[in-house]
């Protein structure tokens, strides 16, 4: 697939870096370190969030074993009356946020205003409010911080608001592993916020208040939320090696792909997800669901192909680009030699691809002047990116009425 003759002289390499950052965080899904057995529920809410979180709150039981942290969209000029409201709402403990908690299960966390959180290691940290490109984003800052601190036992809930905040944020969320949720249209005051998740594509759930709440009870009784994560855990019967083929083959029938060699660890995540999803805690449970539920294995090889992805993620590999293999691949090169062809396989969503057309070009018009070719060179590259979902690929595209102008 051809995406692009690398046309971009809008998108800079900080802009792709902060897009990045905001997007995906800084480390990697954690599905294998060693996470203290409790979810922490990560609520995201702008206008009419308060009289959604507070029917929320009035749904869940006093000792659910979670944790709850709510990131609204807060007045920076103003002292916050949130935790005194909602404590009258509740009888679970509602305190306001302050540097270096530590989170406890059966308690509710409120952000301060004027601020961005994130949590690391259980403990949640304050900073001062930035902005990215003109916008406060806390909800998407904040839960891109759960989805690296908390790997699949990261859970995002995007309540009424208008824009986009939380979007990214729920992206990487599952791209952890974790699960997400999004208010429905009938009952938040403003819809605009939970659909712009739902229509990413990163909402496992379109729900009330209401029955977030239920369904977020449900999810805190499966062996797979209650577990302790190991390297050597074994859960849910997911070990069983006979299930496992059977469980691959019905997949690599309905899409032509073989994950029997992928990763186990990768792949017994992403099934466990499903069927937390599903509410079913054995693997010969979620087989029968599977082949009673085609679709099922559509979601399921949605679920395995989630990259965590990001512009100039690792800084080595691009520098040993520019300081390597640029130079030997213009190295003599004359302009009836034809163009230079650049293939990203596994490319994902295409930050990687872009990532390397930026480097290209900024390599290009800096030793100008010392190679035998032009600017005009840039017009003779062409960059392939391929990816083995068709979902993924379509996200990359760059579109050609932005390239216009």
């Amino acid at each position: 697939m051809l995406v692009n003759r690398c046309g971009m002289k809008r998108l800079t390499r900080r802009d792709a870096r902060r897009k990045s950052e905001r997007r995906h965080g800084t480390a990697e899904a954690t599905g294998l370190r060693k996470l203290e057995p409790f979810p922490v529920i990560g609520i995201g809410a702008s206008a009419g969030g308060l009289e959604a979180f507070s029917e929320f709150l009035r749904h869940l039981p006093e000792k659910s074993g979670m944790a709850f942290v709510l990131v609204q969209h807060l007045d920076p000029t103003h002292i916050s009356v949130l935790q005194e409201i909602l404590s009258r709402t509740t009888r679970i403990p509602v305190e306001e946020v302050t540097d270096g908690v530590t989170v406890e299960p059966d308690h509710v966390y409120v952000i301060s205003p004027n601020t961005n959180m994130a949590i690391e290691g259980r403990v949640l940290r304050l900073a001062a409010r930035s902005l990215v490109r003109g916008q406060h984003m806390p909800i998407d800052s904040f839960f891109q911080s759960l989805a690296s601190d908390r790997g699949d036992r990261a859970i995002g809930v995007i309540l009424s608001g208008t824009a986009s905040d939380g979007t990214e944020g729920c992206m990487a969320i599952k791209a952890a592993g974790g699960i997400t949720f999004a208010q429905d249209r009938e009952s938040a005051k403003y819809s605009g916020m939970p659909q712009s998740a739902v229509n990413a594509g990163c909402i496992d759930f379109v729900m009330s208040p209401k029955g977030i709440a239920e369904e977020l009870i449900q999810i805190s009784k499966h062996l797979y939320t209650a577990r302790v994560a190991s390297e050597t855990e074994e859960s849910l019967g997911i070990n069983q090696r006979s299930g496992l083929d059977e469980l691959f083959a019905l997949v690599r029938e309905a899409t032509g792909v073989d994950f029997a060699h992928y990763k186990q660890t990768t792949l017994q995540r992403r099934i466990e997800r499903r069927m937390v999803l599903h509410k079913l805690e054995k693997l010969d449970d979620y087989l029968r669901y599977i082949k009673g539920t085609p679709s099922e294995l559509d979601e399921l090889y949605k679920d395995i192909l989630i990259h965590v992805t990001g512009f100039f993620r690792d800084a080595e590999a691009y520098g040993a680009l520019r300081e390597q293999v640029f130079p030997n691949l213009f190295r003599d090169r004359k302009p009836e030699d034809g163009p230079v062809r650049v293939w990203i396989p596994g490319c994902s969503t295409g930050e990687e691809v872009y990532s390397i057309c930026i480097i290209l070009l900024e390599y290009i018009w800096e030793q100008a002047s010392n190679m035998p070719i032009s600017l005009a060179a840039a017009k003779e590259i062409q960059v392939f990116a391929t990816d083995i979902s068709e979902a993924s690929t379509r996200k990359v595209r760059f579109p050609e009425c932005l390239r216009n102008g």
